[in-house]
């Protein structure tokens, strides 16, 4: 290389070095201050940049290559030299494409002893024999095996659980051996309303190895017992406390809150009755609230669920008190990855919790299904490619182009293959957002300095 083009090489400007603002910042102007709050979706950060940073970025491509700042601004991922949505794409893929980890989901019955109103579910009577035991048995065996897995988590789902624990018993303590036999880290959580919950309950679920129960309250009293009723009618909060109250929980107890309009005003005095409750009881309990949408199945009950479960249910203000800053994985969630599945009490397997008691939704049956054929031994091949190729956003421009993208990861599979695309509530408010993910980032300074 010559002279000249040494100093050609050397007066690069930024943007011919390929760099450019990323896609995916947020901005917001930060109130009684000159300094704007930007978010940067695709690294999962927060800044407060000051005027003259603000001012850099907007003549990016045209500082030299060599400016110090593009080194701070590259870190923050408030810029980029490469194709981000590219990007997601191949996390995406890679997410999809996953098969050390397992995670599958066994219902041991569907029956319920609850009638809540908004539930997905149509309840349906038996549990899981002894010959679909046997088929689940050797199912796993065969995945476990021809995945070469190496880390195996089960989540006992329903209907209620609970109500066959000799289920939970018998296939956990196969499950565990198999685990053992075959060098598998092997996790299990449950998820119960909690009714049945007692010490004998409890010690059972812990020679299951179950590390994690989670557990819904929807406020606190009357207004829980509103949504989370017995069937045929009853209260169940005091019931459900007092199991919380005076048992011995040697593992961690999450309790979902399903905010609604009817119960959001509680979340506070909920939060603050569960901190005390831990506190009396010496368990590890924490609250984990989510937003509860409309569903088909919630429509035809008889209760006015609409006033409580609607898609109002979901605005602007009530999901971003939920919000996190995170690194994006390409995914919204488990259903697009090839070993992530849920089995019904007989034995057939589906793609998503909301399919379980939806027979003409599973993909295949633990007694069919193929791991290393996964294709042509299922069943129904559409309902296991359909929601892993929603990991695949090519075909929706929308998506393609939209700022959310790396948190979003194109929302629900189950909502987009039903047609019922899902955009986040907070779509069209990004200020709000911004200054939500600033207010929780000052939380986590212990200065309160950005």
């Amino acid at each position: 290389m010559n002279q000249e083009d040494r100093k050609n090489e050397q007066s690069k400007t930024a943007g011919e070095a390929g760099w450019h603002l990323s896609r995916y910042n947020l901005y917001a102007s930060i109130p009684d201050s000159p300094n704007t709050a930007v978010v940067n979706l695709f690294k999962g950060t927060y800044n407060a940049f000051n005027p003259m940073e603000m001012y850099l970025l907007s003549v990016l491509e045209e500082l030299s290559e060599t400016h110090p700042m593009i080194g701070r601004f590259a870190e923050k991922g408030v810029i980029a030299d490469f194709d981000e949505y590219a990007a997601l794409e191949t996390l995406g893929r890679l997410g999809s494409a996953y098969h050390q980890n397992a995670y599958i989901t066994i219902c041991p019955t569907m029956a319920c002893n609850f009638d809540c109103p908004y539930c997905f579910e149509k309840h349906n009577s038996g549990k899981m024999t002894p010959e679909v035991q046997e088929n689940v048995i050797r199912f796993i065996e065969h995945l476990l095996t021809t995945a070469h897995t190496e880390f195996l988590k089960i989540t006992w789902f329903g209907g209620e659980p609970l109500l066959a624990p000799d289920v939970i018993e018998v296939l956990s303590e196969r499950i565990i051996s198999l685990c053992e036999k075959l060098n598998v880290t092997y996790t299990s959580m449950i998820i119960t309303n909690g009714y049945l919950l007692d010490q004998d309950m409890v010690d059972l679920l812990e020679r299951c190895h179950v590390d994690t129960c989670q557990i819904t309250l929807d406020g606190l009293g009357a207004t829980h017992d509103a949504t989370r009723r017995l069937a045929g009618g009853g209260a169940t909060f005091d019931r459900i406390t007092d199991n919380l109250r005076h048992c011995s929980f040697p593992f961690n107890v999450i309790l979902r809150h399903n905010v609604h309009e009817g119960n959001k005003q509680e979340t506070e005095p909920l939060r603050e009755y569960i901190r005390t409750l831990a506190q009396d009881s010496g368990n590890h309990i924490h609250l984990s609230p989510a937003i509860v949408l409309g569903n088909p199945v919630s429509g035809e009950r008889s209760d006015p669920v609409e006033l409580l479960c609607s898609e109002d249910a979901a605005d602007v203000e009530l999901s971003l008190e939920l919000v996190s800053l995170r690194f994006p994985s390409g995914l919204y969630c488990g259903a697009q990855r090839l070993w992530f599945m849920g089995i019904d009490e007989e034995g057939n397997l589906y793609k998503c919790w909301e399919c379980l008691d939806k027979k003409q939704l599973a993909f295949g049956n633990v007694k069919t299904w193929l791991p290393e054929n996964p294709i042509c031994t299922a069943a129904k091949p559409d309902l296991l490619t359909g929601y892993m190729n929603t990991a695949d956003r090519n075909h929706d421009e929308e998506c393609r182009n939209c700022v959310w993208l790396p948190l979003c990861a194109g929302g629900c599979p189950q909502a987009r293959l039903s047609g019922k695309k899902r955009c986040l509530p907070y779509k069209d408010s990004p200020e709000k957002y911004v200054m939500k993910i600033r207010e929780l980032y000052k939380q986590q300074q212990r200065d309160g300095s950005e």
